[in-house]
């Protein structure tokens, strides 16, 4: 599978970077997108989310990752100023792709694709979390490579195609983040973006991908929202194979 992405109006950024796996130039890409914003959004403001609506997605999660979370919340203390709503440490994740809401879904095709999940040749790669830039509605940090997040989003979407369910964005849409809080108003970007740049020497958090989880997702409502869900299946991913050795070597 060869990563594609492509211009998409709805994606932000809405041009995908020039290289899925320098380093450099995707940190720099998501700084210059979100240097661009003017006004931020009401993240929570989004079509589609009504009360009550719960729907399947494929996510990764790191309930384990100790120096990811204590990153996220070192992020979240030198911004709490700007009154944003900070994502949950049990709440971390990268959205890989929408599956489709739970009326549109049935049990069967969620067991269907959990199971043509766990046949697919995935292996576990590391991905690395740069603080930090945003985009219009939110605060993340930025991913590299993105190269084997797109594989997986390529594979995710060809079984979820076999299994008939609604889906989400196509591949060509997908811009790989890590959100660390979420707007919740409209309000002048220039602010978010003075305190954000701040925090851009901060050390990256090297991440271990070795599953990917099928969810029901919803959100909380309240003085504090947030992304919540329950795990329906985790599909572990195969080791990277080792070198091989030769029989000097083995002996």
């Amino acid at each position: 599978m060869t990563p594609e992405l492509d211009v998409y109006p709805g994606a932000f950024p809405h041009r995908p970077p020039p290289d899925l796996d320098s380093t450099g130039l995707l940190v720099d890409h998501d700084w210059r997108a979100f240097t661009a914003v003017e006004k931020m959004t009401n993240h929570w403001a989004r079509p589609g989310w009504s009360e009550g609506h719960r729907a399947y997605y494929w996510m990764l999660t790191f309930p384990n990752a100790t120096d990811l979370l204590r990153r996220a919340k070192r992020c979240q203390d030198e911004l709490a100023h700007l009154g944003m709503d900070p994502v949950p440490e049990d709440g971390l994740h990268v959205t890989m792709i929408r599956i489709g809401s739970t009326d549109m879904v049935s049990i069967d095709q969620v067991r269907l694709l959990a199971d043509l999940a766990q046949q697919l040749p995935l292996t576990t790669f590391q991905v690395v979390a740069h603080p930090l830039a945003g985009s219009r509605g939110a605060v993340r940090f930025t991913l590299a490579p993105w190269s084997p997040l797109v594989c997986l989003h390529i594979a995710l979407s060809e079984i979820g195609q076999h299994a008939g369910v609604p889906g989400g964005k196509p591949t060509v849409a997908f811009r790989p983040h890590l959100g660390v809080q979420y707007s919740n108003r409209e309000r002048p970007a220039a602010p978010v973006i003075e305190s954000v740049a701040l925090l851009r020497t901060l050390e990256p958090v090297t991440l271990e991908i070795s599953s990917v989880e099928l969810v029901e997702l919803w959100r909380t409502t309240g003085t504090s929202p947030a992304y919540r869900w329950r795990v329906v299946r985790s599909v572990p991913m195969r080791p990277q194979p080792g070198p091989v050795l030769s029989d000097r070597q083995q002996g």
